[in-house]
């Protein structure tokens, strides 16, 4: 705790803190985010942080920093669920600022669709990207829908904090692909 009020301070946390733990917070848009690793933090997380303190996002932003949140205090299944739900309002805050069509409860999948058919990802890179979309649907909707989203029956499931980890880097650079592929159309 000591390390946690020093580093909201501004001092870095003591060395073999560092070295040994490899757990790190820092306060992004206000609230505490775990950093587990700096480089998945530096080029993923702030930059879809920076992207989703657009107006435009914030639907998004509140969503994604849940998931942080979910994460800090170990509630991955709360997390995983959370990233699935910012990655479905930014192609919903993308498609309402495009005029294009889409009904509020469509699913991942279809609004994962309703992309291509906008062309967000462009033509020439539509066949290489066909992997593309099945990447995007079977990545964070289908970890989301398999660990935590339906009744987990008669034992008690658990989603490791690995799994939780790679979710919300992946929704991260998720986010950053839909955004940056957003302002380059024309």
């Amino acid at each position: 705790m000591y390390e946690l009020v020093d580093s909201l301070k501004g001092n870095d946390k003591p060395k073999e803190m560092k070295e040994e733990h490899r757990i790190g917070y820092q306060l992004e848009s206000g609230k505490i985010i775990r950093i587990d690793s700096k480089f998945m933090h530096s080029e993923v997380v702030k930059p879809a942080l920076t992207v989703l303190a657009d107006n435009m996002y914030k639907g998004a932003n509140d969503e994604f920093l849940k998931a942080h949140e979910h994460y800090r205090h170990g509630r991955y299944k709360e997390c995983l669920n959370e990233c699935l739900k910012s990655f479905e309002s930014t192609m919903k805050a993308i498609y309402t600022k495009r005029g294009w069509s889409y009904n509020e409860k469509d699913t991942a999948h279809r609004l994962i669709g309703i992309c291509f058919q906008n062309k967000l990802i462009p033509d020439y890179l539509q066949s290489k990207f066909n992997s593309l979309q099945s990447s995007l649907e079977s990545g964070i909707p289908t970890v989301r829908n398999r660990t935590s989203a339906h009744g987990q029956g008669s034992e008690i499931s658990e989603v490791p904090s690995y799994l939780a980890s790679y979710l919300l880097h992946l929704t991260a650079t998720t986010i950053l692909l839909l955004a940056d592929a957003e302002k380059a159309l024309p």
